[in-house]
C-alpha cells in the first residue's frame, strides 16, 4: 500500500479536517494535508498541490459550535463556506458527514477508503 499518496482534506469550520489529518500523519499517510479552502477567494485552492485523492469533511453550524464554543457567526457564514468549498465539493472522492461520528470512525472511514483506492 502507498503511504506516500497526496490525500488533501477540506470542508467547513469545525468539521475535523485538522484532526482527520493529524490521524493520517500518525497512521503513516506523511502527505495527508489541510486545504483552507473555506477562508479563500480562490475557488480551486485545493488543487494547489495536485493532490491524488481529496477528503470533503462536513458538519452542521450546530456541530461546529459543540466543538467550537466560541463560533459567533451563523448559517450564512455556513453557506458562505459551503460556496466556497463548491469547486472541491464537485470533485471529492470520498464525502464524509462527521455530525454524528467520533474521530476514531472519521479515520477509520477515511482509511478504509484510501486503502481501497491506493491499492
Amino acid at each position: 500500500m502507498n503511504k506516500e499518496i497526496k490525500i488533501a482534506v477540506v470542508g467547513n469550520c469545525a468539521a475535523g479536517k485538522t484532526t482527520l489529518v493529524k490521524g493520517l500523519k500518525q497512521e503513516g499517510y506523511i502527505n495527508a494535508y489541510n486545504v483552507p479552502q473555506e477562508h479563500s477567494v480562490v475557488l480551486k485552492f485545493w488543487q494547489r498541490y495536485n493532490p491524488k485523492l481529496l477528503i470533503y469533511l462536513t458538519c452542521s453550524l450546530e456541530e461546529a459550535k459543540k466543538r467550537r464554543p466560541r463560533i459567533a457567526w451563523g448559517q450564512e457564514r455556513l453557506e458562505d463556506q459551503k460556496k466556497k468549498l463548491q469547486n472541491a465539493y464537485e470533485n471529492k472522492d470520498l464525502l464524509i458527514d462527521t455530525n454524528n461520528l467520533s474521530i476514531d470512525d472519521v479515520l477509520k472511514i477515511a482509511i478504509e477508503y484510501i486503502q481501497e483506492r491506493a491499492e
